[in-house]
Protein backbone atom coordinates (compact mmCIF):
# COMPACT_ATOMS: atom_id res chain seq x y z
CA UNK A 1 0.00 0.00 0.00
CA UNK A 2 1.50 3.19 -1.11
CA UNK A 3 1.74 6.25 1.20
CA UNK A 4 -0.30 8.56 -1.07
CA UNK A 5 -3.04 5.39 -0.87
CA UNK A 6 -2.72 5.09 3.05
CA UNK A 7 -3.30 9.05 4.05
CA UNK A 8 -6.20 9.45 2.25
CA UNK A 9 -9.85 8.59 4.25
CA UNK A 10 -11.35 5.26 3.22
CA UNK A 11 -15.16 4.27 2.96
CA UNK A 12 -15.80 1.17 4.24
CA UNK A 13 -16.66 -0.52 0.94
CA UNK A 14 -13.21 0.72 -0.75
CA UNK A 15 -11.41 -0.39 2.70
CA UNK A 16 -13.43 -4.22 2.00
CA UNK A 17 -12.74 -4.16 -1.96
CA UNK A 18 -9.24 -3.14 -1.15
CA UNK A 19 -8.87 -5.97 1.06
CA UNK A 20 -9.89 -8.84 -1.46
CA UNK A 21 -7.67 -7.26 -3.45
CA UNK A 22 -4.75 -7.37 -1.91
CA UNK A 23 -5.38 -10.91 -0.32
CA UNK A 24 -6.17 -11.94 -4.02
CA UNK A 25 -2.13 -10.46 -4.30
CA UNK A 26 -0.76 -12.18 -1.62
CA UNK A 27 -2.66 -15.26 -2.11
CA UNK A 28 -4.42 -15.12 1.23
CA UNK A 29 -7.78 -15.47 2.38
CA UNK A 30 -10.21 -17.44 -0.37
CA UNK A 31 -8.16 -16.74 -3.45
CA UNK A 32 -5.04 -18.38 -3.12
CA UNK A 33 -3.55 -17.33 -6.51
CA UNK A 34 -3.93 -14.29 -8.56
CA UNK A 35 -5.79 -16.50 -10.90
CA UNK A 36 -10.07 -17.00 -10.85
CA UNK A 37 -11.92 -18.58 -7.71
CA UNK A 38 -12.81 -21.89 -8.19
CA UNK A 39 -15.28 -21.37 -6.16
CA UNK A 40 -16.96 -18.80 -8.66
CA UNK A 41 -15.86 -20.24 -12.01
CA UNK A 42 -16.95 -23.73 -11.34
CA UNK A 43 -19.98 -25.43 -10.31
CA UNK A 44 -20.18 -26.72 -7.39
CA UNK A 45 -21.62 -29.80 -5.73
CA UNK A 46 -24.69 -28.07 -4.25
CA UNK A 47 -25.52 -26.79 -7.96
CA UNK A 48 -25.31 -29.67 -9.65
CA UNK A 49 -27.90 -31.84 -8.37
CA UNK A 50 -31.21 -31.63 -6.53
CA UNK A 51 -31.52 -31.01 -2.85
CA UNK A 52 -34.16 -32.09 -0.10
CA UNK A 53 -37.23 -32.00 -0.49
CA UNK A 54 -40.22 -29.82 1.68
CA UNK A 55 -40.87 -32.46 4.09
CA UNK A 56 -37.23 -33.70 4.72
CA UNK A 57 -37.03 -31.95 8.38
CA UNK A 58 -41.25 -31.66 9.21
CA UNK A 59 -39.65 -29.26 12.21
CA UNK A 60 -36.84 -27.13 11.08
CA UNK A 61 -33.48 -28.26 12.69
CA UNK A 62 -30.29 -25.70 12.26
CA UNK A 63 -28.17 -26.61 9.44
CA UNK A 64 -24.91 -28.93 10.63
CA UNK A 65 -22.43 -26.02 9.74
CA UNK A 66 -23.64 -24.54 12.74
CA UNK A 67 -23.57 -27.32 15.35
CA UNK A 68 -21.49 -24.95 17.75
CA UNK A 69 -23.86 -23.07 18.65
CA UNK A 70 -25.15 -24.51 21.57
CA UNK A 71 -25.87 -24.59 25.15
CA UNK A 72 -23.35 -25.68 27.31
CA UNK A 73 -23.15 -26.80 31.12
CA UNK A 74 -20.15 -25.92 33.40
CA UNK A 75 -19.00 -29.06 34.90
CA UNK A 76 -17.71 -28.35 38.28
CA UNK A 77 -20.11 -25.77 38.73
CA UNK A 78 -22.94 -28.36 40.25
CA UNK A 79 -22.88 -31.52 41.89
CA UNK A 80 -25.26 -32.98 39.30
CA UNK A 81 -26.90 -31.84 36.30
CA UNK A 82 -30.16 -32.72 37.62
CA UNK A 83 -30.05 -29.46 39.86
CA UNK A 84 -28.06 -27.07 37.52
CA UNK A 85 -27.60 -24.86 34.87
CA UNK A 86 -26.69 -24.00 31.02
CA UNK A 87 -25.69 -21.47 29.47
CA UNK A 88 -26.92 -19.46 25.96
CA UNK A 89 -24.50 -19.08 23.26
CA UNK A 90 -24.70 -15.58 23.14
CA UNK A 91 -21.38 -15.18 21.71
CA UNK A 92 -22.83 -16.60 18.54
CA UNK A 93 -26.42 -15.12 18.45
CA UNK A 94 -27.34 -11.52 17.16
CA UNK A 95 -30.26 -9.92 17.12
CA UNK A 96 -32.18 -9.96 20.47
CA UNK A 97 -34.76 -13.32 20.24
CA UNK A 98 -33.47 -16.30 21.70
CA UNK A 99 -34.23 -19.22 20.12
CA UNK A 100 -35.73 -21.33 22.07
CA UNK A 101 -33.14 -24.23 21.27
CA UNK A 102 -30.31 -21.85 22.76
CA UNK A 103 -32.48 -20.40 25.86
CA UNK A 104 -30.59 -21.53 28.90
CA UNK A 105 -32.14 -24.08 31.39
CA UNK A 106 -32.04 -23.67 35.26
CA UNK A 107 -33.50 -26.67 36.88
CA UNK A 108 -34.02 -27.73 41.11
CA UNK A 109 -35.15 -31.13 40.42
CA UNK A 110 -34.51 -32.22 36.42
CA UNK A 111 -37.09 -30.95 33.75
CA UNK A 112 -40.23 -32.96 33.67
CA UNK A 113 -42.54 -34.18 31.19
CA UNK A 114 -46.23 -33.34 31.76
CA UNK A 115 -49.03 -33.49 28.80
CA UNK A 116 -51.48 -30.48 28.47
CA UNK A 117 -54.23 -32.91 28.88
CA UNK A 118 -53.16 -33.68 33.01
CA UNK A 119 -51.89 -30.37 33.53
CA UNK A 120 -53.98 -28.23 36.23
CA UNK A 121 -53.31 -24.83 37.81
CA UNK A 122 -54.87 -24.33 41.30
CA UNK A 123 -55.76 -20.87 42.66
CA UNK A 124 -56.70 -20.89 46.09
CA UNK A 125 -56.08 -19.07 49.68
CA UNK A 126 -57.88 -15.75 50.15
CA UNK A 127 -60.05 -16.06 46.96
CA UNK A 128 -64.09 -15.81 46.97
CA UNK A 129 -63.91 -18.79 45.20
CA UNK A 130 -61.18 -21.43 45.14
CA UNK A 131 -60.92 -22.39 41.55
CA UNK A 132 -58.55 -25.11 39.24
CA UNK A 133 -57.97 -24.57 35.73
CA UNK A 134 -56.85 -26.82 32.73
CA UNK A 135 -54.62 -26.13 29.73
CA UNK A 136 -58.10 -25.56 27.86
CA UNK A 137 -59.48 -23.50 30.21
CA UNK A 138 -56.37 -20.73 30.05
CA UNK A 139 -56.58 -20.68 26.41
CA UNK A 140 -59.91 -19.14 26.54
CA UNK A 141 -59.03 -16.42 28.38
CA UNK A 142 -58.32 -12.90 26.54
CA UNK A 143 -54.16 -12.96 25.87
CA UNK A 144 -51.46 -11.00 25.63
CA UNK A 145 -47.73 -11.19 24.11
CA UNK A 146 -44.79 -9.28 24.89
CA UNK A 147 -40.52 -9.46 24.68
CA UNK A 148 -39.29 -10.18 27.76
CA UNK A 149 -35.56 -11.30 29.46
CA UNK A 150 -35.33 -13.87 31.65
CA UNK A 151 -31.94 -14.13 33.84
CA UNK A 152 -30.66 -15.57 36.58
CA UNK A 153 -30.26 -13.78 39.69
CA UNK A 154 -26.66 -15.64 39.78
CA UNK A 155 -25.66 -14.46 36.02
CA UNK A 156 -22.17 -13.77 36.45
CA UNK A 157 -21.89 -14.72 39.97
CA UNK A 158 -18.83 -16.48 39.49
CA UNK A 159 -17.39 -13.04 38.52
CA UNK A 160 -17.51 -11.40 42.40
CA UNK A 161 -13.96 -11.86 43.12
CA UNK A 162 -12.37 -11.57 39.61
CA UNK A 163 -12.23 -13.08 36.49
CA UNK A 164 -13.00 -16.71 35.99
CA UNK A 165 -15.02 -17.91 33.29
CA UNK A 166 -13.35 -17.85 29.63
CA UNK A 167 -16.42 -16.65 27.62
CA UNK A 168 -19.74 -14.29 27.52
CA UNK A 169 -22.09 -17.77 27.14
CA UNK A 170 -20.15 -18.53 31.00
CA UNK A 171 -20.06 -14.92 32.20
CA UNK A 172 -23.38 -13.54 31.18
CA UNK A 173 -25.15 -16.61 29.66
CA UNK A 174 -27.60 -17.20 32.17
CA UNK A 175 -30.28 -15.02 30.29
CA UNK A 176 -32.61 -15.53 27.28
CA UNK A 177 -34.97 -13.09 25.68
CA UNK A 178 -38.30 -14.31 24.31
CA UNK A 179 -42.15 -13.12 23.05
CA UNK A 180 -43.92 -15.13 25.36
CA UNK A 181 -47.85 -15.60 25.03
CA UNK A 182 -50.23 -15.66 27.64
CA UNK A 183 -52.82 -15.01 30.31
CA UNK A 184 -52.22 -11.98 33.08
CA UNK A 185 -51.90 -13.10 36.26
CA UNK A 186 -54.50 -10.41 37.41
CA UNK A 187 -57.08 -11.60 34.81
CA UNK A 188 -57.14 -15.36 36.83
CA UNK A 189 -56.95 -13.60 40.15
CA UNK A 190 -60.42 -11.83 39.12
CA UNK A 191 -62.03 -14.92 38.47
CA UNK A 192 -61.20 -16.21 41.56
CA UNK A 193 -61.71 -12.98 43.19
CA UNK A 194 -59.38 -12.57 45.20
CA UNK A 195 -59.77 -10.80 48.81
CA UNK A 196 -58.50 -7.21 49.81
CA UNK A 197 -56.58 -8.64 53.08
CA UNK A 198 -54.55 -10.52 50.21
CA UNK A 199 -51.16 -8.76 49.95
CA UNK A 200 -48.50 -11.41 48.38
CA UNK A 201 -49.25 -14.43 45.89
CA UNK A 202 -47.39 -18.19 46.66
CA UNK A 203 -46.55 -19.27 43.69
CA UNK A 204 -45.51 -23.20 42.98
CA UNK A 205 -44.28 -25.37 39.89
CA UNK A 206 -45.57 -29.23 39.09
CA UNK A 207 -41.87 -30.58 39.64
CA UNK A 208 -40.62 -32.17 42.44
CA UNK A 209 -38.92 -29.07 44.36
CA UNK A 210 -41.85 -27.15 43.16
CA UNK A 211 -39.56 -24.31 43.91
CA UNK A 212 -42.00 -21.83 45.84
CA UNK A 213 -41.66 -18.24 45.87
CA UNK A 214 -43.64 -15.36 46.99
CA UNK A 215 -44.68 -12.60 45.21
CA UNK A 216 -46.05 -9.34 46.12
CA UNK A 217 -49.59 -8.82 45.03
CA UNK A 218 -48.79 -5.64 43.53
CA UNK A 219 -46.05 -7.24 41.03
CA UNK A 220 -48.58 -9.97 40.72
CA UNK A 221 -51.52 -7.48 39.09
CA UNK A 222 -48.95 -5.86 37.22
CA UNK A 223 -47.30 -7.55 34.39
CA UNK A 224 -47.00 -10.92 35.43
CA UNK A 225 -48.51 -13.49 32.69
CA UNK A 226 -49.41 -17.05 32.55
CA UNK A 227 -47.68 -18.13 29.41
CA UNK A 228 -48.23 -21.35 27.68
CA UNK A 229 -45.93 -20.24 24.37
CA UNK A 230 -42.49 -18.33 23.12
CA UNK A 231 -41.63 -16.84 20.19
CA UNK A 232 -45.20 -18.32 18.70
CA UNK A 233 -45.02 -21.90 19.65
CA UNK A 234 -45.50 -23.93 22.55
CA UNK A 235 -42.83 -23.93 25.44
CA UNK A 236 -40.05 -26.61 25.27
CA UNK A 237 -40.26 -28.78 27.82
CA UNK A 238 -37.01 -27.49 29.80
CA UNK A 239 -38.43 -24.03 30.09
CA UNK A 240 -41.88 -24.99 31.76
CA UNK A 241 -44.05 -26.86 29.23
CA UNK A 242 -46.99 -27.02 29.27
CA UNK A 243 -46.97 -23.52 30.97
CA UNK A 244 -45.02 -21.26 32.92
CA UNK A 245 -45.03 -17.84 34.90
CA UNK A 246 -43.52 -15.16 33.36
CA UNK A 247 -42.15 -12.11 35.67
CA UNK A 248 -40.88 -9.17 33.58
CA UNK A 249 -37.88 -7.38 34.98
CA UNK A 250 -37.35 -9.97 38.42
CA UNK A 251 -34.87 -12.48 38.72
CA UNK A 252 -35.13 -16.02 36.82
CA UNK A 253 -36.43 -17.59 40.11
CA UNK A 254 -39.50 -16.57 40.49
CA UNK A 255 -40.41 -17.70 36.21
CA UNK A 256 -41.60 -20.33 38.06
CA UNK A 257 -41.96 -23.62 35.77
CA UNK A 258 -44.72 -26.20 35.48
CA UNK A 259 -46.98 -23.74 37.29
CA UNK A 260 -49.22 -25.77 39.57
CA UNK A 261 -50.68 -23.02 42.69
CA UNK A 262 -50.78 -19.73 43.14
CA UNK A 263 -52.06 -18.99 46.49
CA UNK A 264 -53.14 -15.64 47.77
CA UNK A 265 -51.60 -14.79 51.08
CA UNK A 266 -51.91 -12.15 53.81
CA UNK A 267 -47.67 -12.43 54.01
CA UNK A 268 -44.79 -14.30 52.30
CA UNK A 269 -44.17 -17.69 53.20
CA UNK A 270 -40.21 -16.96 53.40
CA UNK A 271 -39.78 -20.69 51.36
CA UNK A 272 -36.05 -21.57 51.08
CA UNK A 273 -35.53 -20.24 47.95
CA UNK A 274 -35.99 -16.84 49.28
CA UNK A 275 -34.17 -17.50 52.57
CA UNK A 276 -31.25 -19.80 52.47
CA UNK A 277 -31.05 -18.75 48.91
CA UNK A 278 -31.47 -15.71 46.57
CA UNK A 279 -30.46 -13.53 49.13
CA UNK A 280 -27.40 -11.19 48.63
CA UNK A 281 -25.17 -11.72 51.62
CA UNK A 282 -23.06 -8.35 52.15
CA UNK A 283 -19.38 -8.16 53.17
CA UNK A 284 -20.30 -7.90 57.12
CA UNK A 285 -22.61 -11.59 56.79
CA UNK A 286 -25.98 -9.74 56.50
CA UNK A 287 -27.97 -10.45 53.52
CA UNK A 288 -30.55 -8.39 51.37
CA UNK A 289 -33.90 -9.42 50.92
CA UNK A 290 -36.65 -9.25 48.27
CA UNK A 291 -33.96 -8.18 45.63
CA UNK A 292 -36.18 -8.82 43.01
CA UNK A 293 -35.72 -6.72 39.88
CA UNK A 294 -32.41 -7.45 37.85
CA UNK A 295 -30.53 -4.06 37.61
CA UNK A 296 -29.37 -2.60 33.92
CA UNK A 297 -25.99 -4.57 32.82
CA UNK A 298 -24.37 -5.43 29.37
CA UNK A 299 -22.07 -7.58 27.70
CA UNK A 300 -19.55 -7.76 24.31
CA UNK A 301 -20.62 -10.39 23.07
CA UNK A 302 -18.41 -10.24 19.68
CA UNK A 303 -15.38 -9.55 20.02
CA UNK A 304 -15.26 -12.02 23.00
CA UNK A 305 -13.20 -15.43 24.28
CA UNK A 306 -15.61 -17.60 22.28
CA UNK A 307 -16.02 -15.12 19.15
CA UNK A 308 -12.27 -13.93 18.29
CA UNK A 309 -11.31 -11.23 15.31
CA UNK A 310 -11.17 -13.88 12.57
CA UNK A 311 -9.64 -10.75 10.45
CA UNK A 312 -6.70 -8.25 10.38
CA UNK A 313 -6.92 -4.41 11.19
CA UNK A 314 -9.84 -2.33 9.30
CA UNK A 315 -13.26 -2.64 9.95
CA UNK A 316 -14.84 -4.03 12.87
CA UNK A 317 -18.22 -4.44 14.01
CA UNK A 318 -18.44 -4.37 18.21
CA UNK A 319 -21.70 -5.85 19.34
CA UNK A 320 -23.64 -6.72 23.03
CA UNK A 321 -26.64 -6.84 24.72
CA UNK A 322 -27.71 -4.77 27.45
CA UNK A 323 -30.99 -5.32 29.46
CA UNK A 324 -32.45 -3.85 32.70
CA UNK A 325 -35.46 -4.98 34.92
CA UNK A 326 -36.39 -1.60 35.78
CA UNK A 327 -37.19 -0.49 32.44
CA UNK A 328 -36.27 0.13 28.87
CA UNK A 329 -32.20 0.76 28.15
CA UNK A 330 -31.91 4.24 26.36
CA UNK A 331 -27.66 4.37 25.89
CA UNK A 332 -24.62 2.23 26.00
CA UNK A 333 -21.48 3.27 25.65
CA UNK A 334 -17.96 1.05 24.61
CA UNK A 335 -14.47 1.59 25.75
CA UNK A 336 -11.24 -0.31 23.85
CA UNK A 337 -9.31 1.20 26.57
CA UNK A 338 -10.70 0.03 29.85
CA UNK A 339 -12.77 2.55 30.70
CA UNK A 340 -10.68 5.43 30.19
CA UNK A 341 -12.62 6.51 27.03
CA UNK A 342 -15.85 6.12 25.66
CA UNK A 343 -18.06 6.00 22.82
CA UNK A 344 -21.77 5.64 22.66
CA UNK A 345 -22.95 2.76 20.62
CA UNK A 346 -25.85 2.45 17.89
CA UNK A 347 -28.70 1.13 19.11
CA UNK A 348 -29.93 -1.99 16.54
CA UNK A 349 -33.20 -0.44 17.86
CA UNK A 350 -35.28 1.66 20.51
CA UNK A 351 -34.75 -0.15 23.95
CA UNK A 352 -38.04 -2.07 25.22
CA UNK A 353 -38.61 -2.38 28.55
CA UNK A 354 -37.57 -5.58 30.28
CA UNK A 355 -36.35 -6.90 26.70
CA UNK A 356 -32.75 -6.98 25.73
CA UNK A 357 -31.63 -4.44 23.39
CA UNK A 358 -28.75 -5.26 20.38
CA UNK A 359 -25.90 -2.60 20.52
CA UNK A 360 -23.14 -1.96 17.40
CA UNK A 361 -20.21 -0.11 17.67
CA UNK A 362 -18.91 0.20 13.90
CA UNK A 363 -15.08 1.15 14.68
CA UNK A 364 -11.78 0.70 12.66
CA UNK A 365 -9.70 -1.34 14.28
CA UNK A 366 -5.76 -1.07 13.99
CA UNK A 367 -4.27 -4.17 15.43
CA UNK A 368 -3.64 -3.30 18.37
CA UNK A 369 -4.46 -4.95 21.96
CA UNK A 370 -7.81 -3.29 23.10
CA UNK A 371 -9.85 -3.85 26.53
CA UNK A 372 -13.09 -3.80 25.20
CA UNK A 373 -16.29 -2.54 27.96
CA UNK A 374 -19.80 -1.71 27.61
CA UNK A 375 -21.97 0.18 30.25
CA UNK A 376 -25.57 0.62 30.49
CA UNK A 377 -27.71 3.08 31.07
CA UNK A 378 -31.67 2.81 31.52
CA UNK A 379 -34.69 5.40 31.38
CA UNK A 380 -34.68 5.43 34.98
CA UNK A 381 -31.30 7.35 35.39
CA UNK A 382 -29.09 4.46 36.34
CA UNK A 383 -25.97 3.83 35.02
CA UNK A 384 -24.26 0.19 35.66
CA UNK A 385 -21.26 0.05 37.65
CA UNK A 386 -17.87 -1.00 37.58
CA UNK A 387 -16.99 -4.27 39.38
CA UNK A 388 -15.17 -2.08 41.96
CA UNK A 389 -17.98 0.15 42.61
CA UNK A 390 -19.98 -2.40 43.57
CA UNK A 391 -17.97 -4.04 45.96
CA UNK A 392 -17.38 -1.28 47.81
CA UNK A 393 -21.60 -2.01 48.42
CA UNK A 394 -21.91 -5.44 48.28
CA UNK A 395 -18.06 -7.05 49.15
CA UNK A 396 -17.27 -10.26 47.68
CA UNK A 397 -19.41 -12.75 49.53
CA UNK A 398 -22.31 -12.40 47.37
CA UNK A 399 -23.47 -14.48 44.71
CA UNK A 400 -26.49 -12.72 43.05
CA UNK A 401 -27.27 -9.34 41.07
CA UNK A 402 -23.44 -9.36 39.53
CA UNK A 403 -24.20 -6.24 36.92
CA UNK A 404 -20.61 -5.19 37.10
CA UNK A 405 -19.19 -3.95 33.80
CA UNK A 406 -17.12 -6.94 31.80
CA UNK A 407 -13.66 -6.49 30.50
CA UNK A 408 -12.12 -8.68 27.62
CA UNK A 409 -8.78 -8.02 26.55
CA UNK A 410 -8.08 -8.83 22.91
CA UNK A 411 -4.98 -9.33 21.75
CA UNK A 412 -3.37 -8.23 18.56
CA UNK A 413 -4.13 -11.99 16.80
CA UNK A 414 -7.89 -11.12 17.84
CA UNK A 415 -8.41 -13.55 20.46
CA UNK A 416 -10.07 -12.58 24.02
CA UNK A 417 -9.61 -13.10 27.24
CA UNK A 418 -11.90 -12.44 30.63
CA UNK A 419 -9.57 -10.18 32.58
CA UNK A 420 -11.01 -7.60 35.39
CA UNK A 421 -9.88 -4.19 35.14
CA UNK A 422 -12.55 -1.63 37.84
Amino acid sequence: MSDSFASKPTSRRAFLGGSAAAAVAAGTGAARAAGPDPLITEVQDWAAGLGQGVDATPYGLPIRFEDDVIRRNVEWLTADTISSINFTPIHALDGTITPQGCAFERHHSGAIELRKEDYRLMINGLVETPLVFTYEDLTRFPRETHVYFCECAANSGMEWAGAQLNGAQFTHGMIHNMEYTGVPLRTILAEAGYKGEGKWVYVEGADASSNGRSIPMEKALDDVLVAFKANGEALRKEHGYPVRLVVPGWEGNLWIKWLRRVEVMDAPVESREETSKYTDTLADGTSRKWTWEMDAKSVVTSPSPQSPIPHGPGPLVITGLAWSGRGAITRVDVSKDGGRTWETARLARPGEARALTRFYLDTEWDGSEMLLQSRAMDETGYVQPSKAALREVRGENSIYHNNGIQTWWVRESGEAENVEVS
